[in-house]
């Protein structure tokens, strides 16, 4: 019987200016990846996050968790001139 967990990552969408949202994964170094629309970026995430932990499984690494991840903001103030 194969055992299973649930694991939960914080994902980062950014849209792009030519369309389509790229995903990060802050807490897989590398895992990134595109989809058309937010359905399909979504989609495109969570094989590139099975795919990077299958990865990890096979050279007996660790699986890393968010336990000690968090999102922030930083505001500041950066000068800047009109052209």
């Amino acid at each position: 019987m194969i055992k299973t967990r649930i694991l939960k990552y914080t994902v980062i969408y950014t849209e792009e200016p030519e369309g389509g949202f790229t995903v990060t994964v802050p807490s897989l170094p590398g895992c990134v990846t595109y989809g058309k629309d937010l359905k399909k970026a979504s989609d495109m995430a969570k094989e590139a996050i099975n795919l990077y932990l299958e990865s990890l499984k096979a050279h007996k690494e660790s699986i890393p968790t968010e336990s000690k991840s968090f999102i922030g903001s930083i505001d500041l103030e950066f000068p800047y001139t009109h052209a």
